[in-house]
């Protein structure tokens, strides 16, 4: 008795199907992993790349351990076509065999040391890791100026870092606080004994970019790149200050790869050309991260960046040893942190 019903039915699907599928095969996409439009304006360039191209980039909210897990498991039937990943992660996914050669456009403008000599991987900008602070959120509290002082009771409950064995971030944390405090790539004994340190402040450890949580005072003191904290200064007129600790940090390039055998290998090339056009490239300026094609960068923006002397404390890091110390740390900190 239900038979017509679900003739109906299926008669209705067929007609919408016939409707939609045009509409759908009209627009080009590419699917890019660890593209959050709250992290280094992720925004602002897909809505270029939709303008410019007619390609639709979803916003996706993975970071960069979780993209390359995706990758892993989707080896037999790739769903990206591209992958934005920091640096280290970039290596490691060259070694997986997930990502494969393309040279972009501006291939040859890309300095050496930031790119994979064949081009499985290459980098688009970087940042420098330190401090973004909520002044207003601290509750009269000094804004914290070193590794030191976040251990410091006074900020109990107000100190947020990515999780370390998840987001790339979180890692370059643990890099940078470890080479401040005189450890190497060979012992992150440095870095395993502050973050042990830091526990007893009750830190908040949270897997995904967390901007908004920073702007809502929800996390006051947040352990992240420079970009993230001057466009929140700048942009968004948020009562923010960025700090370089004292001790030092370092500075990270983030790269992107062409995904092996990835559905819309077309549309992904186009959209790796784009990131690194002059137009992709001052829309990184304008977000705050260091364009790897310098010029890119107008005196105006660059005038909002901390002072040279600033960044004197902001040492490039090694990125093949720091891929090649990333599994020994990440068990370190799950057996002896977590």
């Amino acid at each position: 008795m239900f038979k017509p019903f679900l003739l109906g039915a299926a008669a209705l699907a067929a007609a919408l199907t016939a409707t939609v599928a045009p509409a759908m095969a009209a627009e080009q996409t590419a699917i890019c992993y660890n593209c959050p439009p709250e992290w280094a304006d992720w925004a602002s360039q897909l809505k270029a790349i939709k303008a410019d191209l007619g390609i639709a980039v979803p916003f996706d909210n993975k970071n960069s351990g979780q993209s390359l897990a995706a990758m892993l498991a989707e080896k037999d039937k790739p769903v990206a076509d591209v992958v934005y990943l920091g640096g280290p992660v970039g290596i490691q996914a060259k070694a997986a065999g997930v990502v494969t050669p393309f040279k972009p456009a501006a291939w040859a403008e890309i300095p050496d040391g930031m790119k994979d000599a064949d081009g499985n991987w290459f980098a688009i900008h970087s940042g420098t890791l330190g401090f973004f602070v909520n002044t207003e959120a601290l509750g009269g509290k000094p804004v914290p100026q070193s590794w030191a002082d976040l251990l410091k009771p006074d900020y109990s409950g107000m100190v947020g870092y990515l999780d370390p064995t998840s987001a790339a971030v979180g890692y370059v944390g643990a890099v940078a606080v470890n080479q401040a405090l005189g450890g190497d790539y060979g012992s992150f004994d440095k870095a395993i004994g502050w973050f042990k340190d830091l526990q007893k402040n009750q830190p908040i450890v949270p897997k995904q970019t967390s901007y908004a949580r920073v702007l809502s005072g929800e996390i006051p003191i947040l352990i992240d790149y420079d970009f993230n904290a001057y466009r929140a200064k700048y942009t968004d007129k948020a009562p923010v200050a960025f700090v370089i600790p004292q001790e030092g940090t370092v500075s990270v390039p983030y790269v992107m790869a062409l995904v092996k055998n990835g559905p819309n290998p077309e549309n992904g090339k186009k959209v790796l050309d784009y990131v690194l056009s002059d137009k992709g490239q001052t829309l990184w300026a304008n977000a705050f991260m260091r364009p790897v094609r310098a010029e890119a960068m107008s005196p105006e923006t660059a005038a909002k960046f901390l002072p040279a002397a600033d960044y004197a404390r902001a040492k490039p890091v090694d990125m093949v040893r720091m891929a090649e110390a990333q599994k020994g740390f990440m068990d370190r900190y799950q057996a002896e942190v977590k």
